[in-house]
């Protein structure tokens, strides 16, 4: 079933873009180290050629607080100024409380709502601004939406086939009906619970608790993934939803200036890109330096295109994920 809303009420805005990355980079060459690997497979077969660790003193919350800042002085405002915060990450701080409580506390904003978005992998963010953009229709707010992952905490270092893969970030946005510089024109989301199980990490929840058989079996932080499966789902459910969208505002590929996809693999990126009939520099890429970042990618992407000067004022722009569940996303951006 897809799911399509026009934003209506009041318009959502974003008023600033942030992002962060922590400081310690792995290189293939680092992974070629560690498992048996090297940087020729590693790059021919995802185009990932650096990510991103958190440091020992570094958590879900920390860079998730380190990104909403940068998005919150983007935007000139301050902690007083948000009404609510919206986190979307697969890799919490801790089962409870969730992160958005220990974010919102650390930035010392008023006792407003807060919660997590969990489990819809990398299609979180876009997920998570929809939801923003219906909260501000109701009732206008200015909202902090947070896309952020840990994910090196969470798999397993000893699988080639997906440890590789993956890096930390986060990115954020402040969203609002006040004037901004960019709009959000619609929102097209989707989810095939059918296909849960071509993506997925099924310890420490109910089912398989997380426990000493969990632990002794690997299984705890055992990422099990359909790749061909998923590329073929990805690339159709993200060509599809980026179409759809902007179809549904009154607009056409044509007019697009730049589309931000999910950086999971470069074939999905390039696959996609093919589909939607774009070039290469209507596509924005930045996976060989930070990897799959998980709900952060979107966000982390839109920050650093803006802040490259990818992105001009009068832009029509595409963001569009897909990720565990299986979710997918695209959002319609006017700047």
């Amino acid at each position: 079933m897809v799911c399509i809303r026009i934003v209506c009420g009041a318009m959502a805005r974003i008023m600033g873009f942030g992002g962060y990355a922590p400081a310690r980079v792995v290189t293939n060459d680092d992974w070629a180290a560690m498992v048996e690997t090297s940087d020729e497979w590693i790059t021919q077969r995802t185009g990932i050629k650096r990510r991103r660790f958190a440091a020992a003193d570094e958590s879900t919350m920390t860079l998730a607080v380190n990104a909403a800042r940068v998005a919150m002085t983007d935007a000139g405002v301050d902690a007083d100024d948000i009404d609510e915060i919206i986190l979307a990450t697969d890799t919490p701080e801790m089962m409870t409380p969730d992160t958005a409580a220990l974010v919102q506390h650390e930035l010392g904003c008023r006792n407003i709502p807060t919660y997590d978005l969990g489990g819809s992998g990398c299609a979180g963010f876009v997920q998570a601004i929809d939801v923003a953009a219906s909260r501000i229709a109701v009732m206008p707010k200015r909202i902090l939406v947070i896309g952020v992952e840990v994910i090196s905490r969470m798999i397993s270092w000893e699988d080639r086939a997906t440890a590789v893969l993956f890096g930390d970030a986060a990115g954020a946005v402040v969203m609002s009906p006040d004037q901004g510089r960019a709009e959000l024109l619609g929102v097209v989301s989707g989810t095939d619970g059918g296909s849960a199980e071509i993506l997925t990490l099924a310890a420490g929840g109910t089912r398989n608790p997380f426990n000493e058989k969990s632990l002794l079996s690997g299984d705890y932080n055992r990422l099990v993934m359909d790749g061909k499966r998923v590329f073929t789902e990805a690339v159709r459910r993200m060509s599809e939803a980026s179409v759809e969208v902007l179809a549904r505002v009154g607009r056409s590929m044509g007019e697009v200036a730049l589309v931000i996809p999910h950086q999971a693999n470069l074939r999905i990126i390039d696959a996609v890109r093919k589909k939607l009939g774009l070039d290469e520099d209507r596509v924005y890429v930045n996976i060989q330096e930070y990897g799959n970042t998980g709900s952060a990618t979107v966000p982390f992407a839109l920050w650093e295109a803006v802040g490259k000067n990818r992105i001009a004022d009068g832009d029509l722009v595409v963001l569009t994920a897909f990720g565990a569940g299986f979710h997918w996303a695209a959002a319609a951006l006017q700047f």
